[in-house]
């Protein structure tokens, strides 16, 4: 039955539709609500249904394949003029050259290629589930977040646009997830780049028009090497099907190596990793609904997402060697960058940015184990890292910043935000939480005495995870801070906002209490079928899936003093017996000592300038060796 798979598809684009049309704050309210809901339910009805029944859908059509075509030129015009007019030059340039190839492709190339339609497995469930779930409850977020935005900003109010480009996103998510045709996932995959190029420049300032540039230009590059690599299949091989191409299994070689090689660099600058990563920072200057969409379960996971997909085709070849590599070094340096930044919501693109090159080095390994806890750090970290960004827009509203700094009396000024975003904090870094026991199966996938890019790995995962636990540390110390005579700025906080991270706290915790059914039911039966006989999974083994619940339960009552009550009171300040004295105290050798609650940040050690420099790099050299070194190969 491919209805409720064609319809999860259709859904959310009819409400975007409707919503392009309201005006009204009150009606737009009611159909983001009921549309959000129906396609939550939409998802988790496709997920069961066809949970462990893998199936193709929808056969290909002629017709739909030149309606496709019809829209992508559309849009490469469109894109070829916006770079015109905005004098981006070089997003023209690129978008004529990606235009140019798709159509050389379609009427030259891929007129005779054979393409397969729709197709559903568990990885695609997953996906389908964080992007259903994850995502509406994000337009549900928006509702009340661009309510406040539209009051203080006083713009002209295009609430309509934001709204039909938040449900458009999601309908070409699902499209990305449940295709099986490439030339199909590319249309999909396009249609992302250009929503996200207009979400990201909405608010038209300055900066805003630079991020949303920057985005469209370097996912230009990816749309071009996507196209590319759909070529070289339809030329070799004469299929497009996915699904075929994974069939070629593991040592593959030839042209068929330099397509999965250009495929997999379109997934690393959809995730943004080195040295893509800078349009996913210059993402953050769009409203919170966006960012909480592109970092969590839509944009950067489309990524991983085909990476993961390719996995078994990247194992012990040089495919597999430039994802490990670039993952590698994006998640050690992104890391330590990540460090220097006080901005919460730079924190949190750079921790988006690691986690996702840490997935593309679990797909580039090409284990099973390694690709297991590949996709299980990306359920998790798409339920934690929306929650985070959701925290921090509804913050910035009230307090009026986004500085960690200034966060540091959270806890009496917003005392459930504060609890919530606790929670959102500790389930990235802290066991027993899904994020923590997924890279510590990473880390374990990645041993391999005799594999020196093993090792390298394993250094790259070791030291980028001790700095995680760094700027995590500082900033829950700052949450943890109570002054207990600040103004109550709780009431102000919308519903519909309060309503969703709650349930984003909730979805949280009920992951790690689930965690050993989320293997058990949804990835490891993946991970069996793309991996015969060679999964293990030892993290769950024996006691451990017995002591992840036990882990969890200690933890609740470690937080339960902070939810047993509301506002905390206060007491004096001490100072080692010493009274303080006009903003300070008087220290060991009797000098004035200032008071201080500002975190060290490193800026010498770790500033993001000489990091991403860094990265950019020796990512960019990985690239461009490993595809000269496949092309060489093939006309040698």
């Amino acid at each position: 039955n491919m209805d409720d798979v064609v319809l999860l598809m259709v859904l959310p684009f009819l409400i975007a539709c409707v919503l392009l049309a309201v005006r009204n704050d009150r009606v737009r309210g009611a159909v983001v609500g009921i549309g959000a809901a129906g396609v939550a339910a939409t998802s988790i009805a496709v997920a069961a249904i066809h949970l462990g029944e893998p199936g193709s859908f929808l056969a290909p059509s002629e017709t739909v394949d030149a309606a496709m075509f019809a829209v992508e030129a559309i849009l490469g015009t469109i894109v070829i003029a916006l770079g015109i007019r905005f004098k981006r030059y070089a997003a023209s340039v690129l978008g004529a050259v990606q235009l140019v190839l798709t159509i050389s492709f379609e009427f030259v190339f891929g007129k005779d290629a054979g393409g397969s339609g729709l197709y559903l497995d568990d990885l695609g469930i997953a996906m389908v589930l964080i992007v259903g779930v994850i995502g509406s409850l994000i337009c549900v977020y928006a509702v009340g977040y661009m309510r406040d935005y539209q009051e203080q900003t006083g713009a002209p109010d295009r609430r309509p646009w934001f709204f039909f480009l938040l449900f458009t996103f999601l309908s070409a998510m699902f499209g990305i997830v449940l295709s099986d045709d490439l030339s199909w996932m590319f249309f999909f995959w396009e249609i992302t780049t250009l929503c996200s190029f207009a979400l990201i420049g909405f608010t038209r300032t300055g900066e805003a028009e630079d991020s949303a540039f920057r985005q469209l230009t370097m996912n230009l590059v990816g749309g071009i090497a996507f196209v590319a690599a759909l070529i070289v299949l339809s030329e070799t091989e004469g299929v497009l099907s996915l699904s075929s191409l994974l069939a070629s299994g593991p040592g593959i070689g030839g042209w068929i190596l330099v397509a999965v090689i250009l495929l997999a660099v379109s997934g690393i600058v959809k995730s943004a990793l080195m040295p893509f990563h800078t349009w996913l920072l210059g993402a953050m200057v769009a409203p919170t609904p966006t960012s909480a969409l592109l970092h969590s379960s839509t944009m950067v996971k489309a990524g991983v997402f085909v990476l993961l997909k390719l996995s078994p085709l990247l194992h012990g070849n040089i495919a597999g060697c430039m994802t490990i590599t670039v993952g590698g070094i994006t998640f050690l340096l992104a890391s330590m960058a990540a460090i220097s930044q006080s901005n919460a919501k730079r924190v949190l693109a750079y921790s988006t940015v690691s986690n996702l090159g840490l997935i593309a080095a679990c797909a580039g390994v090409g284990t099973a184990d390694a690709v297991w806890a590949g996709i299980m750090l990306m359920i998790f970290h798409a339920v934690t890292k929306s929650l985070l960004f959701l925290c921090v827009g509804t913050a910035e509203h009230r307090i009026g910043s986004r500085n960690i700094e200034d966060m540091d009396l959270l806890f009496d000024r917003m005392p459930r935000l504060a609890r919530v975003m606790m929670i959102g904090i500790a389930a990235m870094f802290l066991a027993p939480f899904g994020m923590l026991v997924a890279k510590w199966s990473a880390f374990v996938s990645f041993l391999d005495p005799s594999d020196p890019l093993s090792l390298m790995l394993v250094g790259f995962v070791a030291f980028g995870s001790a700095a995680t636990g760094f700027y995590w540390t500082k900033w829950l110390g700052k949450l943890s801070c109570s002054a207990g005579s600040q103004e109550d700025l709780e009431g102000a906080v919308r519903p519909q906002e309060r309503f969703v991270l709650a349930a984003l706290a909730i979805m949280a915790v009920a992951a790690c209490l689930c965690y050993p059914l989320i293997s058990g039911c949804l990835v490891a039966p993946w991970v069996d079928s793309a991996f015969p006989g060679g999964f293990v999974a030892d993290v769950l083994s024996g006691g451990n899936a017995l002591l992840l619940p036990i882990m969890a339960a200690a933890l609740v009552m470690v937080f339960l003093p902070f939810f047993g009550r509301g506002r905390t009171g206060s007491s004096g300040i001490y100072m080692s017996g010493l009274p303080p004295v006009e903003g300070g105290y008087s220290g060991s050798m009797g000098d004035h000592v200032e008071i201080s609650l500002r975190n060290w940040y490193l800026e010498g050690w770790f500033g993001e300038k000489r990091i991403g420099m860094t990265g950019e790099v020796i990512a960019s050299a990985v690239i461009a060796i490993c595809i000269a070194t496949a092309c060489w190969g093939c006309m040698a």
